[in-house]
């Protein structure tokens, strides 16, 4: 017996009668060979954590525009704190870990530079349209390794795309990360806010600090509690009424304070003509474009119009400003 099948059996005896299963996957697109030592989820997060796509994320804004501090989020420490949060739930609920963080960490991978600014410019200029969860099965499905992708399994490719608010996931692991990006994002996202001294504790509601905690941790304890206590022995994965009610006000609060804030967003708008700029100069260029992109137009049969979506998406922030301003500062104003 192999150790991934010792696993697999461990995962029968152990795990809630509601989790998801490795030695039960649907499977992938492409039949493969398995591991001897990791079942097929582990290796789905491996394959996630190894891919250029998720390594690229630590360069990519998460609301922030270029802060100044070391301590502010980007896209990549954010998807770490999705990940620890729904592992926390996972483990309590004896639900599958190795599924869940593969979603977790693959989630945003497919998110553009300067974060929603990035995502709003490139929605806006595509005719096909662009929202950043589907980008992310695309890079895993076709993207990945030069065109091979990295041929997940439907468990994961299915959380991945459903994380967002309209979405619902197949599987309660990825039930789990969709509260997780959410919990995730209103959490940190307010600690930032408090560091850039956009929000103090006291601009918080107070009956919103009475029920769900005077400081982020505490509020970031008590949604993760909630979530496991209301989730117990359950094939669902919720919230008390009370606690989902708060978080939907602190969630409104944050846009109001925060996400629509001109301190925060003031910049925004640059960003988003830099993405239109950049998208338009490689539409009408494709000879400019990367080969990987040149053949999926020419070998493919993709548009044109996604080939560059795919490209432009695919950068970080620096990146992006350096191309920019290769295609069109003058030289002599690049020493200034």
């Amino acid at each position: 017996m192999t150790i991934r099948e010792e696993i697999e059996q461990w995962e029968d005896r152990y795990l809630s009668p509601f989790a998801s299963r490795s030695a039960k996957s649907a499977g992938r697109d492409v039949a493969e060979e398995e591991c001897d030592i990791r079942p097929v989820y582990q290796r789905d997060r491996d394959r996630i954590l190894h891919s250029n796509s998720f390594r690229r994320l630590k360069d990519k804004t998460q609301v922030f525009l270029a802060p100044e501090g070391d301590h502010y989020r980007t896209r990549l420490t954010h998807t770490l704190e999705v990940s620890q949060n729904a592992r926390t739930i996972a483990k309590a609920l004896r639900l599958n870990e190795d599924l869940t963080e593969a979603i977790a960490l693959g989630h945003d991978i497919g998110h553009t530079p300067f974060g929603h600014a990035g995502e709003r410019a490139l929605a806006r200029v595509c005719p096909e349209g662009f929202e950043h969860n589907v980008q992310s099965v695309r890079i895993v499905e076709v993207l990945e390794k030069r065109g091979a992708g990295l041929n997940l399994t439907k468990e994961v490719r299915d959380g991945i795309l459903n994380h967002k608010t309209k979405g619902m996931p197949s599987t309660l692991e990825g039930k789990i990360v969709r509260f997780s990006d959410k919990i995730a994002y209103i959490h940190h996202d307010m600690d930032d806010a408090i560091r850039g001294r956009i929000l103090s504790e006291e601009d918080i509601p107070k009956e919103l600090r009475n029920t769900l905690g005077n400081t982020t941790t505490k509020r970031f304890d008590c949604f993760t509690h909630d979530i496991i206590r209301n989730s117990a022995g359950k094939n669902d994965i919720c919230m008390s009424d009370e606690i989902s009610e708060a978080m939907a006000e602190l969630r409104s609060f944050m846009f109001d304070r925060v996400y629509t804030n001109p301190l925060v967003k003031g910049e925004e708008k640059k960003a988003e003509r830099l993405v239109e700029f950049l998208y338009d100069f490689f539409l009408h260029n494709r000879d400019r474009l990367p080969d990987e992109y040149i053949t999926l137009v020419n070998e493919r049969g993709t548009s044109i119009e996604r080939a560059v979506c795919d490209y432009v998406s695919s950068m970080t922030d620096r990146y992006a400003v350096g191309i920019f301003n290769e295609l069109f500062l003058p030289d002599s104003w690049k020493e200034m």
